[in-house]
């Protein structure tokens, strides 16, 4: 169970936790984990130095430190597909040999200069490999594309709400709702999980319907109903979008479409365009991210379904469960501790390390209680998905 295969703050509190009870020789704990003896040793005395889980998230990793002329029809076709989808010469290259003509891409290249027709685009910085789920519905990044005024105002406004499957960049789902209310959020989700199963996992920002800022732990009761459905989830870190890279970039892309479709003042309105669009990210547009195949050729739906009535969870045996009151509070020794508003009434996992109360909520790790101060802090605020 190396870190890497979930997530490493939850793997180190299981680390900690088994290496506490004294049950199993380090070596074969660490084996059990993936892990050298000398990791273990060293998360074992960073949390005798600190005393607390929330000190041993991962630290950042950030460095410091003339051709021959083509045909005339050749040349006809690839303007006019630059026309109709506004995309660059590798992804002409490959609508071409689908169509049956092989030409290189730099040719393209050639042709749409000679025709004007390629934008010089402002350098960018470098960035680092991202992270891949390996198999389709691990994961699937969300998020809400903000739409400029202008457009608003000329086509009516919407919040297009978009959920992309990190392995395949499969657009599960894309809605143009009205606002990001929980309700109108559900019942968009609710027709992606229809169509395309349930997801592992899901990542999201600190934004409306996922966090609450206002109810001292970020959980809503939106975000408790999907892990009520035994999905995991994450939340990229405060102001970082690139932790959402794939469905920011699919966002770029849909901007992009959007000008184009007002440019030529062809736009059929909001909800035929989000589907149009839609269908040509998946099963139309080359991604080079995927050896230039298609979204659609790389994914499968998920074979769970949404559970109006999900089971209560199994913590496994020997662990400690106790009901939060209606304020979302845990009773411990005669005094109570805030855990989360949104979980009042809901049974959680309690596990004693040191000092210290770990409370638990089906796969998620929520709240360090210091039993000496009485403070009670959240766990998820510092385990992003960029830990993973």
């Amino acid at each position: 169970m190396p870190w890497k295969k979930a997530g490493v703050m939850e793997q180190r509190i299981e680390f900690l936790l088994r290496a506490s009870r004294g049950d199993e020789p380090l070596g074969e704990l660490c084996t059990a984990f993936g892990v050298h003896r000398s990791t273990g040793h060293r998360w074992l005395k960073r949390f005798a130095a600190v005393g607390s889980v929330l000190e041993l998230k991962e630290g950042s990793r950030r460095p410091q430190t003339i051709p021959r002329q083509t045909e005339h029809a050749i040349e006809e076709r690839v303007l006019a597909l630059r026309e109709q989808y506004g995309w660059g010469a590798r992804k002409i290259q490959v609508l071409l040999e689908r169509e049956g003509t092989r030409l290189g891409s730099a040719t393209v290249h050639r042709i749409l200069q000679r025709a004007g027709a390629v934008r010089v685009a402002a350098p960018t910085r470098s960035q680092g490999k991202r992270f891949e789920r390996e198999f389709p519905n691990e994961l699937w990044q969300t998020d809400f594309k903000g739409i400029q005024e202008i457009w608003s105002k000329r086509y009516g406004p919407v919040c297009p709400l978009s959920a992309l499957d990190d392995h395949s960049r499969f657009l599960t789902g894309l809605f143009g709702i009205a606002s990001n209310d929980a309700v109108r959020t559900y019942y968009a989700l609710r027709r992606a999980f229809d169509e395309c199963g349930l997801p592992g996992a899901m990542l999201m920002d600190h934004g409306i319907p996922w966090w609450n800022h206002a109810n001292g732990y970020g959980l809503t009761q939106f975000s408790v109903e999907l892990m009520k459905q035994g999905i995991r989830l994450y939340f990229g870190r405060p102001c970082h979008p690139q932790t959402q890279g794939k469905v920011e970039r699919m966002h770029r892309s849909l901007e992009e479409a959007l000008r184009r479709a007002d440019e030529k003042k062809r736009f059929p309105g909001w909800p035929a365009f989000l589907q149009a669009f839609r269908e040509e990210y998946n099963y139309v547009r080359p991604h080079e991210a995927l050896n230039m195949q298609v979204p659609a050729s790389r994914y499968q739906p998920s074979q769970r379904c949404w559970n109006p009535n999900p089971p209560a969870w199994d913590y496994g045996p020997g662990v400690w469960i106790a009901a939060l009151n209606s304020q979302g509070s845990l009773l411990f020794e005669g005094k109570r501790y805030f855990v989360c508003h949104a979980l009042a009434r809901e049974e959680v996992a309690v596990e004693v390390l040191a000092n210290r109360l770990l409370v638990q909520y089906r796969r998620t790790w929520l709240r360090e209680i210091d039993l000496t101060t009485g403070r009670s802090v959240p766990i998820l605020n510092g385990q992003h998905l960029s830990q993973l």
